[in-house]
């Protein structure tokens, strides 16, 4: 039977931006959604608000909200035992940016008390179809990083992880059908080097993961491709 609906005021994602808000100092005065997106299960997965806020300052603050809460994007590198080349797995799936075929590093959304380790782990499994636990992943940046501060709360952890292969086994993950229809999800995993990657990502957090992790490896040689 499927969960009720859960309302925004209940949603741990609008609980937080909310707390965040406030302790920022921010004063709420009223909250209009013109929009909200559930997951199959009746939880909150986006919405589009209207805000009506003061700053310390005194002043009104843009109203535009796109909340969508946190997410996890992972690096996941398969080097190959022989030769040591380094490849990544991908996923490809159409985004409602401009329609096209878009290339990005497996990511998921961290809802409710979920650990970002943890999804980011459930998430390789379930995109690219790789098993891995949260203590295998080495995460990127030190506290969460905002994409777009003007218009949404999306909040980005970033991890990676290298897994040594033979190149049959690296190539196995290449054009795998993946994604969940519930989730109304149709990807596919693409295996590429860094520089191929670094061509066939559009999305900001993709460019800046590959970034963090050749400077996190100190591969500057690979980075000097980009």
């Amino acid at each position: 039977m499927s969960k009720q609906q859960e309302s925004l005021e209940e949603a741990h994602k609008f609980r937080y931006w909310k707390s965040q808000m406030e302790a920022n100092g921010m004063k709420i005065n009223a909250i209009k959604d013109a929009y909200i997106r559930r997951r199959h299960n009746g939880e909150v997965l986006f919405a589009m608000l209207e805000v009506d806020a003061d700053t310390p300052e005194g002043d009104k603050i843009p109203p535009a909200l796109f909340l969508k809460g946190h997410a996890a994007s992972m690096l996941v590198c398969l080097i190959d035992k022989d030769t040591r080349e380094k490849f990544v797995v991908l996923v490809k799936q159409r985004r409602i940016a401009d329609g096209s075929q878009t290339f990005e590093h497996p990511a998921g959304m961290v809802d409710a008390s979920d650990d970002p380790g943890d999804v980011a782990a459930r998430e390789i499994g379930e995109e690219i179809g790789l098993t891995v636990t949260a203590d295998e992943l080495t995460k990127l940046n030190p506290r969460v990083w905002y994409p777009s501060t003007g218009t949404s709360d999306e909040g980005m952890h970033f991890f990676y992880i290298e897994k040594e292969m033979s190149r049959d086994e690296i190539m196995a993950f290449h054009l795998k059908n993946m994604g969940s229809e519930a989730e109304h999800e149709r990807i596919t995993s693409v295996v590429a080097t860094i520089p191929e990657s670094h061509k066939l990502i559009t999305n900001v957090n993709g460019l800046l993961l590959n970034f963090l992790y050749l400077q996190h490896v100190k591969d500057y040689e690979t980075m000097k491709l980009l």
